[in-house]
């Protein structure tokens, strides 16, 4: 291959250069039926048609262009560059070999539709592609939408078939409907609307029949939109009264954490572990057994550029995954992605951290630890109730190259009996710290 252009089409003519480039090459690639549908609309499109082939394939379209040797056009949807393939052809081609010139983005289009700055804006992608069994993992959820909203005055979501915006609606609805004890999500438009959240849709960006649709959340959930499309959402000035986000960075107590039957790590634990864990400004974090979140809840607040991974086995009910969702709603996080699984299976499918902390192991302590000990990470810090799971964690750390410093927490509370202050002791924990 000599050279790859990206070029953007979808919402303006090409430009003279981009212009120029497509009707000189001998190989022009769409990534899609859409996208071709899209490019016959062109003015170039009629002396170049036998020279353009659509490969439905990210994958496929990458091993084609490495089998050329002449110059090729790849045609992308709007900006290459903004949650598109130009950061693929980059990674693989290499930045001297690859050109981009990119189109309108149709978020930047789509703010330009409903007339309101974006240069505030928070940008995520929910498009994890069209084959249900190959889709890409993504680093944000629907489910994570109502917490980043918190954070975020306006918020710009690339959708697909399944993360539509339908199905965004109706969760961010569902939740405003458990946050105010209502049943039901048609009794919703008004509070919806009290609390301060607005709803875009801008359907078919480009074609003829572009159409934008705003509304509450509870509103557009009952709606059905065409595709392509993209959801913009608004956080007005008005908070909801009920808002339970706190000023202070660290120090929440067990009564604020939403968990169930006792399994929270103390307060007086959670600032010790955190300690011992020395968290980075950024980076990664897994909190594996996270239960209620509450370790994972105190390192996104403190650290909100470091990415936490909340991972926890789903039980039957998933009642500990709720929790750890109802957290980073009440306290406003939205740095937290929720793993649901079983370690350390699941742990191969993430980014590798540079802190870990092991709150539960389901049994399988050792192979969780030699498991993180193939990563990078520089600290695991264990907590264990058990002698024997002291024992196996010191064992196993250092088997794996790490220095153990151990601290037993025995912590005892004060209680009133008789109008008299006794002192009540909590169960101790060992708090295992491995470096390297």
């Amino acid at each position: 291959m000599n050279k790859l252009y990206v070029i953007g089409i979808g919402y303006k003519p090409l430009d003279k250069k981009a212009g120029e480039i497509v009707l000189s090459s001998n190989v022009i690639i769409l990534a899609s039926n859409r996208l071709f549908e899209v490019f016959k609309g062109y003015e170039e499109y009629d002396a170049v048609k036998d020279r353009v082939m659509v490969i439905n394939n990210v994958d496929e379209t990458i091993n084609f262009i490495r089998t050329q040797t002449t110059t090729i056009v790849l045609l992308a949807s709007g900006d290459p560059m903004f949650f598109g393939i130009g950061r693929r052809a980059v990674m693989e081609f290499g930045k001297d070999m690859v050109e981009i010139i990119p189109d309108l983005s149709s978020i930047q289009l789509a703010f330009s539709r409903i007339k309101m700055p974006w240069d505030d804006a928070f940008f995520i992608s929910l498009h994890g592609g069209p084959d249900p069994e190959k889709r890409r993992r993504l680093p944000y959820g629907i489910d994570d939408i109502l917490p980043l909203l918190q954070q975020h005055n306006n918020i710009a979501i690339l959708t697909d078939k399944e993360n539509n915006p339908s199905a965004i609606a109706r969760s961010i609805a569902t939740k405003q409907a458990k946050r105010f004890g209502i049943p039901s999500i048609p009794s919703l438009p008004s509070v919806a609307g009290n609390d301060g959240i607005k709803m875009y849709v801008c359907e078919r960006l480009g074609y003829h029949d572009e159409r934008v649709v705003e509304g509450t959340p509870a509103e557009i959930a009952e709606m059905l939109f065409a595709d392509p499309n993209v959801v913009i959402i608004q956080r007005l000035e008005v908070r909801s009264q009920k808002s339970e986000v706190r000023t202070s960075n660290f120090g929440l107590i067990e009564d604020e954490i939403v968990h169930s039957r006792g399994l929270i790590t103390k307060d007086e634990v959670r600032a010790v572990t955190i300690h011992k864990l020395r968290l980075p400004q950024k980076g990664i974090f897994w909190d594996i057994g996270a239960g209620s979140g509450s370790i994972s809840i105190e390192a996104a607040r403190m650290y909100p550029d470091l990415k936490v991974f909340a991972i926890e086995k789903v039980e039957k009910d998933e009642e500990q995954v709720n929790h750890i969702k109802e957290n980073m709603i009440r306290f406003c996080v939205s740095n937290i992605q929720i793993i649901k699984g079983e370690a350390p299976e699941v742990l191969k499918m993430l980014p590798f951290p540079d802190r870990v902390f092991i709150g539960g192991s389901g049994g399988r302590l050792a192979e969780i630890i030699n498991f993180v000990a193939k990563t990078q990470a520089k600290i695991v810090v264990v907590n264990a109730v058990m002698i024997e799971t002291l024992h196996e964690s010191i064992q196993c750390l250092e088997n794996n190259g790490f220095d153990v410093q151990v601290s037993e927490i025995s912590v005892s509370r004060s209680k009133t009996i008789a109008n008299k202050r006794h002192m009540s002791a909590l169960n101790p924990v060992f708090v295992i710290k491995g470096g390297r």
